[in-house]
């Protein structure tokens, strides 16, 4: 029964460090708050128990989100109470001004969040002048002690932790997909095609945590000292491969269960089918095989790939004349498929190399405009006005 307790942890040893982590964090805020501040370390200990993340690079953005919140919760709540005093008013005009403000600003979803509610406990009762710079200045040793400790979340670099999810999907679709060779080598059912299908979607909702992950890496290697930039960028572009992939192999079990509804293979090319798809999987392992074995081979996994794929073709077409068109048509789709399986792998289709892939979507950045641009677009409009009074009186 011990065993089974210690179990549950040790099999959790990235859950519970970070667990650890951020209570330690919150109590050394409050302990720092109540040190430097007068009854300072309710709110630094709340405020870094939400600006605490799983990274440094996030919680540095979220500790950004509170301060910003915090200033400007704080100046409004002073000036309604001034106006309405403490009350009915007050309070509403406070939450309604402040998420008019950060909408304005163009702040991201948590900071949004954080204004509103961030005010309210500045408006609370005794409001003044002088709890308010108490309050922000809580809020400012709780998000720098939530930055600190957040160092200490992981175990991994950001791109350590990239690499690790990468190859941890990377081996799921390589075995679907070997998974799905035996299948067709047997001859398969509906049900198992299904099956497959499931997983392949189930492989396409980690693409946004890995392209997450990997934007985290690239964006700590432009600003942290000791990361690498080039080997931030080799693993950005590694997650943007395995995204094409997963595509693929997704495309690929629909095209199977497809076939399945509608007949199945054709036994004359269920063996060429269940080759290339092997090859496909094993091209998929060995991309991330740091084996010597591999670079002095004379052709590679995804040159295999790639004649696996074309002999597959060769066999679709000489059957074009007695096999059924809509199965020709599948058939030939698996191979392209997995010839851009072969090149998202080697990293040569320009649709990876020359296709800018865009940033973090601007609802989970903490201000959706960074601040250069605003102020870059304030300057134009304010200078286009000044002109065009300048034109028409002079």
């Amino acid at each position: 029964m011990l065993r089974k307790f210690i179990k549950l942890f040790a099999d959790r040893k990235v859950w519970v460090r970070q667990i650890l982590v951020a209570g330690l964090a919150g109590a050394v805020a409050w302990q720092v708050g109540d040190l430097l501040i007068e009854d300072g370390g309710v709110v630094a200990a709340i405020v870094c128990s939400l600006s605490i993340r799983i990274s440094l690079h996030k919680s540095v953005r979220e500790g950004f989100g509170q301060i910003v919140g915090t200033a400007i919760g704080a100046t409004v709540a002073l000036a309604t109470v001034e106006l309405f005093s403490f009350g009915f008013i007050s309070v509403g005009l406070t939450i309604l001004v402040c998420s008019i403000v950060a909408r304005a600003l163009h702040l991201g979803e948590v900071a949004s969040v954080n204004v509103p509610v961030t005010a309210l406990i500045v408006i609370g009762p005794g409001i003044s002048g002088t709890t308010a710079l108490h309050r922000l200045g809580s809020t400012l040793i709780g998000a720098a002690i939530a930055i600190l400790f957040s160092y200490f979340s992981h175990a991994k670099t950001p791109v350590g932790r990239a690499v690790d999810q990468i190859t941890k999907v990377s081996t799921k679709a390589a075995k679907l997909l070997a998974e799905m060779s035996e299948g067709v080598a047997a001859g398969y059912s509906q049900k198992e095609a299904g099956h497959w299908l499931a997983k392949a979607r189930l492989l396409i909702e980690d693409v946004p945590s890995i392209r997450s992950q990997a934007i985290e890496a690239r964006g700590h290697a432009r600003w942290f000292p000791t990361a690498e930039k080039d080997e931030a960028e080799e693993v950005y572009i590694k997650g943007i491969a395995l995204e094409h992939t997963l595509v693929q192999v997704r495309t690929i079990a629909r095209t199977l269960f497809d076939s399945s509804v509608s007949g199945g293979i054709a036994d004359s090319t269920k063996k060429q089918i269940a080759v290339a798809l092997s090859a496909a999987s094993y091209a998929i392992t060995a991309k991330f095989d740091d084996s010597d074995e591999l670079d002095s081979a004379d052709s590679t996994p995804t040159d295999d790939a790639r004649e696996a794929g074309a002999a597959l073709a060769e066999s679709l077409i000489e059957d074009a004349k007695d096999a059924d068109q809509e199965q020709i048509v599948r058939g030939l789709s698996m191979v392209a498929n997995i010839e851009r399986i072969a090149d998202s792998l080697d990293e040569s289709s320009p649709a990876i190399t020359d296709v800018i892939t865009p940033d973090e979507p601007a609802h989970v950045k903490i201000m959706a405009v960074s601040p250069i641009d605003q102020t870059l677009k304030i300057n134009r409009r304010a200078s286009r006005r000044v002109r065009k009074l300048f034109r028409k009186y002079f």
